[in-house]
């Protein structure tokens, strides 16, 4: 468990760490006791307890009174700077759904908002979100083409906790950002939407529009989301405060 390099507590943190990025422990679902996973690491509880709060802090479980260490999410606003709206879901208890609309790769239209933010080709993934089969949201990404060769159907599963958009850019196509900014506005809805999101034409709803950059402050996605629920922000001061314009991003 230990290298001269690496400390015990270090290591059992990245072994759970990776557990969780291969799907051993899903979202919502309960860790092994610290007794279990001190036997199975061969380390004291207080070894474990230490690699455990360390995930508590980077925001990939809760501890539980009671409960012991729960998984919150599998993409941390700590690690992406977004919140998945998928892992909000399962973490209430709620079933998350993502209907894929359609890929235009090449995209036929291009805002001129989004346009303006990339240079080349872009790809457009249309998809609806669901909660417990109800829609909740429509969203429009569009991503430079060359990030996301040959991208299919097969690349954007509709159940299970790997629907997340964050997890398909980063996992899938290794797209990396640092932050993100967010701008939240109010329109009507147009026929389109309105039939989507099983509302009234002309219905009030909220759009949020999300821009993700990397390291060299390049644009690598633009999501544009059309809800018809309202947004949450959690004003904690332990986890990231949600404003428009905000670094911590959306839920997508």
């Amino acid at each position: 468990m230990e290298s001269k390099s690496v400390p015990k507590y270090q290591a059992v943190h990245d072994e759970v760490l990776n557990r969780l990025d291969t799907g051993m422990y899903s979202v919502g679902t309960r860790l092994p006791t610290e007794d279990a996973l001190a036997k199975s690491f061969d380390v004291s509880r207080v070894t474990v307890r230490k690699a455990l709060d360390m995930l508590v802090q980077s925001g990939y479980v809760t501890a539980r009174q009671g409960s012991g260490y729960v998984v919150s999410t599998l993409s941390p606003p700590s690690s992406t700077c977004l919140v998945s709206f998928t892992d909000q879901v399962i973490g209430e208890g709620r079933i998350p759904g993502a209907k894929l609309l359609g890929i235009d790769a090449p995209a036929k239209s291009v805002p001129p908002e989004v346009a303006a933010l990339f240079d080349g080709e872009l790809t457009l993934i249309r998809r609806l979100r669901t909660v417990d089969g109800a829609p909740v949201m429509l969203v429009r990404t569009w991503v430079p083409s060359h990030l996301v060769p040959d991208i299919s159907a097969a690349d954007l599963p509709e159940t299970g906790q790997n629907q997340s958009i964050l997890r398909i850019l980063g996992r899938r196509f290794k797209m990396q950002w640092t932050r993100a900014c967010e701008v939240i506005s109010s329109l009507i809805a147009d026929a389109e939407v309105a039939e989507l999101l099983a509302v009234q034409p002309n219905a009030p709803i909220l759009s949020q529009a999300c821009t993700a950059f990397d390291e060299d402050q390049k644009p690598v996605f633009y999501d544009q989301v059309f809800r018809q629920s309202p947004i949450t922000y959690n004003l904690d001061k332990s986890a990231p405060i949600r404003t428009a314009g905000n670094s911590a991003g959306t839920s997508v």
